[in-house]
């Protein structure tokens, strides 16, 4: 009887420490498999993404983009060359050092041998030069820095814009996606039923046929619109200057965004030419053309240039031979200028009919915004007349395509109706999104002729 039961205990206890070593085994695995499973994590490239609103992805753009940048180098070049034209009015200096060694030459002079010891100098120039062109070139930069200012704020409206304009393509797009979506939903509804009114004898594999036409067609029309949204994602990121493999999640709705009376309010807006940036710039390179003439002219002006000279010679502890260099030198010069055989007269004239040109431009560029301004707001008043109408259109063949349906479902209506109102319902879809799309390009093209 002992032995039996020290037995059944040795027994007990294998199993205790086989069931110990089973948990220790897996629990050494599992840390294991979750330290590697880490290091495996991070020896992946991490994909970023954007969580965006609309006024986030145009910050972002303006922050990123490569254009805007090029945009700001372009008023650093502006300013960094109207540096260099009047650093050239400044005090310039600079210091020279030479050797010379005629070989044990003399210099006979008078009978008298002169010899010519190897010598180096030292030299220290400082000049000052200043002429009218100099003095009216910063002036033209002055106008240079300016246009490079309005060409960024122009490319930073044209970025927003674009930002904007495929913002809203893409919530467009999605929506459109979400509605095929929908309607596909009830024509597999539908098909299912027409397969057992055939399966029953009730009706032909033809009509069952015919509703599988139309939910092949949804299906592509569903396939190809998230293509075309993938693709506008694309567009989206080279705006925003993000990376390819940026994934960006769109925080806002389509209905959040848009904002009827705003858009209806900017008809009443009217157009301020000193507010638009092309006209701006039009009248940056008219000031220009102008100071062009000034500049030209500048050639009739006299040109006055000083100069100081310090020279220190040596001859490296011989004997000093002849020195005829001077050790202190000042000079001033004065330049008037006297006849160039009608040269200057000509290239006066030519500036001031570029200055002519440069003002016959903006005249025109100031009639055709206005009628710009009148176009852009018909083309708004237009794309809103034909939403409201789309919009009613869309709530219209919905209701059609369900009642069609229904009627279907109990016999009253034909594979036929049913296919016609399908389509009636995806064309009305497709022309509210348009419609759409076009009333807020339209918004978008008169607030920036606006620039409000």
């Amino acid at each position: 009887m002992v032995w039996n039961i020290t037995k059944k205990n040795i027994v007990v206890k294998n199993n205790i420490y086989y069931r110990c070593n089973m948990k220790r085994m897996f629990f050494s695995l599992l840390t294991i498999l979750t330290v590697l499973s880490t290091f495996a994590q991070e020896g992946q490239p991490q994909r970023m993404s954007l969580n965006l609103s609309l006024n986030d992805a145009k910050q972002y753009a303006i922050e990123h983009n490569r254009s805007l940048q090029n945009a700001s180098l372009s008023i650093k070049q502006a300013e960094a060359s109207r540096w260099q034209t009047i650093a050239t009015m400044l005090p310039q200096a600079k210091a020279s050092m030479d050797y010379s060694n005629m070989c044990g030459y003399n210099m006979q002079v008078g009978g008298f041998a002169i010899p010519m010891n190897p010598s180096g100098t030292l030299s220290i120039n400082a000049s000052v030069a200043i002429t009218g062109s100099q003095i009216v070139g910063t002036l033209l930069n002055n106008i240079a820095i300016e246009m490079s200012n309005v060409q960024a704020k122009q490319t930073e409206q044209t970025v927003s814009s674009k930002v904007t304009t495929t913002y809203y393509s893409i919530l467009a797009m999605e929506e459109t996606v979400i509605l095929l979506e929908k309607n596909l939903k009830n024509m597999q509804d539908i098909y299912a039923r027409a397969q057992n009114a055939v399966n029953v004898g009730a009706s032909e594999q033809t009509t069952a046929d015919q509703i599988s036409v139309q939910l092949a067609s949804y299906q592509s029309s569903i396939n190809s619109t998230k293509r075309q949204v993938e693709t506008l994602y694309n567009m989206l990121r080279i705006y925003l200057g993000a990376g390819v493999d940026v994934d960006i999640v769109l925080t806002e709705k389509l209905e959040d965004l848009l904002n009827i009376d705003t858009t209806i309010d900017l008809l009443s807006s009217d157009l301020v030419l000193d507010n638009n940036y092309d006209y701006q710039l039009l009248t940056k390179n008219t000031e220009l053309a102008k100071k062009q003439i000034t500049l030209t002219a500048m050639d009739y002006v006299p040109s006055l240039s000083g100069y100081y000279q310090y020279s220190a010679k040596t001859y490296f502890g011989a004997a000093e031979g002849m020195n005829t260099t001077p050790p202190n030198m000042v000079g001033v010069s004065l330049g008037i200028p006297i006849w160039s055989s009608g040269k200057r007269a000509s290239a006066v004239t030519e500036k001031k009919l570029a200055y002519k040109v440069a003002q016959n431009t903006l005249a025109d560029t100031e009639d055709q915004l206005k009628v710009q301004d009148k176009q852009l707001k018909y083309n708004l008043k237009s794309a809103y007349e034909t939403y409201e109408v789309q919009k009613k259109n869309i709530k219209v063949t919905q209701s059609v395509f369900e009642n069609v349906s229904k009627k279907f479902e109990f016999g009253y209506a034909s594979s036929t109706d049913v296919t016609t109102a399908t389509q009636e319902l995806l064309t009305a879809q497709t022309n509210y999104i348009s419609s759409m799309l076009e009333m807020v390009n339209a918004y978008i093209n008169l607030k920036n002729l606006l620039n409000k």
